[in-house]
């Protein structure tokens, strides 16, 4: 056996452990007694002979443990617990009551009043080692605590910090993709359009949008990329540059005329060529429903592709409202996708709202969706409005199916007054 081992079986420890004890009794005798056991452990003592001076100590120099008799002059132990316990101080101190009582309703008491452990008098060496053996533990247990608190909260500063520098930059992302849709409103003449775009966090994946072809016709669009943040928002980008009304030669969906100008490519085509772009060129496990049309402004026919988009509905003069399209495949999701093409004539007074799963799909209180046959009972009541104040009552009304809670998902959709 060791030296070392040894000192340690004998009640010594081989690393004085360095922590301040302060004892309390009004016997000068006792407290040399333990004194002198816990100095030759290696603890620093500090001895007070009653309550009063030693909760002056603990003022001005809190210990680690205490040892305190019961029974004193003046405040006795309890007292002195009750009002070490009360101190504002930065670090727990493990208190030990010395007593003769035994009793369970003073144990009990002193338990109640703050006190950590009891030590029966006379002590008993070899039971005081054991008590300040497990005031050691928990004060370790408690230190690697704060350790640990003060780490945590030191990352989560730093992780604030780059959550503050993500927001700011999430929010000049979403004013750049907002500014994606640079005109909601224009009037055509025969017909006008409106487009709502309210992504559901900083940064969405829905997107609409308008484009003149010629004097006669124009081209709508509304998209969504599958996902939602950062990602989405980057494809959403990307594919306004293949729909741009600022660069029509760039646009997928316009075919230059050899004199000048453009014609509009059929909208099954459009879908096609986006299809092989994003499988060919995009490296994404994303994908887009699409819905992409041409409405004819003065004979009200509207040449559409629906790409696994909701279904547009039609709103005739009279109120009806009817469900058109044929549902489809997304774009970018498979090589082998086929998408046909469809029409729907608008007479004077008709309207088209192409809408995102983002409305349809929205939840009420109890988590039922709107679906498509409350967006229609929306419709018919916003009969008498047009353009813009139908979209933005549409989006109060949604938000109050909703219960004003934030929307689950990006809210788009485009608008086609017809007026002929």
């Amino acid at each position: 056996m060791s030296l070392n081992t040894r000192a340690d079986n004998l009640g010594q420890v081989a690393d004085p452990p360095g922590r301040d004890v302060l004892v309390v009794d009004d016997s000068r005798l006792q407290r040399h007694i333990l004194a002198t056991s816990l100095r030759g452990w290696g603890y620093r003592v500090t001895e007070a002979s009653g309550g009063a001076e030693a909760l002056a100590i603990c003022r001005h120099a809190p210990p680690d443990l205490i040892l305190s008799d019961w029974m004193m002059p003046g405040m006795d132990g309890l007292a002195f617990c009750r009002a070490f316990r009360a101190l504002p101080l930065e670090r727990y101190g493990y208190f030990i009551l010395l007593t003769s009582k035994q009793e369970k309703d003073q144990v009990a008491r002193g338990l109640d009043s703050g006190a950590d452990d009891f030590l029966t008098k006379p002590v008993n060496t070899g039971e005081l080692r054991a008590r300040i053996s497990a005031g050691e533990r928990l004060l370790r247990m408690q230190e690697e605590l704060q350790e640990k608190n003060r780490l945590i909260k030191s990352t989560l500063d730093e992780l604030q910090v780059l959550y503050d520098s993500l927001d700011s930059d999430l929010v000049e992302a979403r004013k750049l993709q907002l500014s994606l849709v640079r005109e909601r409103f224009h009037d055509f003449g025969p017909a006008q359009v409106a487009l709502m775009l309210r992504p559901a966090g900083r940064v969405g994946g829905d997107l609409v949008g308008f484009f003149p072809v010629d004097g006669q016709k124009v081209g709508l669009f509304a998209l969504d990329v599958s996902g939602h943040g950062i990602s989405s928002a980057l494809m959403t980008a990307r594919l306004a540059g293949y729909l741009s009304t600022a660069t029509p030669d760039q646009n997928v969906a316009l075919a230059p005329l050899p004199g000048g100008g453009y014609r509009a490519r059929a909208p099954d085509e459009v879908a096609a060529r986006l299809n092989r772009l994003m499988l060919e060129e995009m490296e994404t496990e994303h994908y887009v429903t699409l819905l992409l049309g041409f409405a004819d402004m003065t004979t009200g026919r509207v040449h559409m592709v629906q790409a696994g988009h909701p279904h547009p509905l039609v709103q005739r003069r009279s109120g009806r409202v009817d469900r058109v399209g044929q549902g489809g495949l997304p774009v970018g999701l498979l090589a082998e996708a086929r998408y046909d093409s469809f029409e729907v004539r608008l007479q004077p007074g008709d309207r088209l709202l192409i809408p995102s799963d983002g409305i349809t799909e929205c939840p009420d209180g109890s988590g039922r969706l709107l679906g498509e046959a409350g967006l229609a009972r929306m419709l018919k009541g916003l009969r008498g409005s047009a353009g813009t104040a139908v979209l933005e009552s549409l989006l109060w009304m949604l938000g109050e199916h909703n219960v004003q809670r934030d929307f689950p998902d990006d809210v788009s959709a485009v608008l086609l007054d017809y007026s002929g």
